[in-house]
């Protein structure tokens, strides 16, 4: 007897529908998709929010054109088949109009994750969101980790995984490379800790 392990527990159209019904029936469920297992989002925390916030504000500063589109649900993932919720996507203001729930990522130059304080966060932003935006193709991950109280940033997706990964502890500069192209100044961090 063969083990298949490599086969998600059910196709993305049967969670698709599976999220919309939980959204529906539970105000602020969120549900991603990865690895073909079904994994609860956490709600985000009023020091969550501050930190996509303080983001949104220097996106806007640096790059008036474009605009962090927070919690935007998107396919990831090899062959699209993952459905991802980041806490944030950079990309143009107009990038998703007319799209459905969730949306093609080739416009995305940035996701962004802040971590919760849920027992998974570890695996979910450090080791399956990572694998799983550089297959997308996401040029950048910013990874804003409240328990280490560090930022990652991740770039040169090669379809597997991020080349190139930068890690500096709260109150350091961190530059976002192109395609995003913004200096960080992370001291402000130090505020949002628990």
């Amino acid at each position: 007897m063969t083990l298949m392990t490599d086969h998600p527990h059910m196709t993305t159209e049967d969670f698709e529908a599976v999220a919309r019904i939980a959204a529906r029936e539970r105000v602020g469920t969120r549900l991603e998709f990865i690895d073909g297992v079904i994994r609860s989002k956490a709600m985000p925390d009023g020091d969550h929010q501050m930190i996509i916030q303080w983001l949104t504000r220097i996106c806007l500063q640096h790059r008036p054109e474009l605009w962090l589109h927070a919690g935007q649900c998107i396919k990831a993932q090899e062959y699209r088949t993952g459905r991802a919720i980041p806490d944030g996507v950079l990309a143009p203001s107009q990038a998703f109009v007319g799209q459905g729930d969730w949306v093609e990522p080739e416009p995305i130059l940035m996701a962004v994750e802040v971590t919760s304080w849920d027992s998974d966060t570890v695996r979910r932003d450090h080791v399956e969101k990572p694998r799983a935006y550089a297959e997308t193709g996401i040029p950048v991950y910013l990874l804003i980790d409240r328990a280490k109280c560090e930022i990652s940033v991740y770039s040169q997706p090669n379809g597997r995984r991020y080349e190139s990964i930068h890690i500096v502890p709260y109150g350091m500069e961190i530059a976002l490379p192109d395609p995003v192209g913004i200096t960080l100044q992370t001291e402000v961090l130090k505020d949002w800790v628990r």
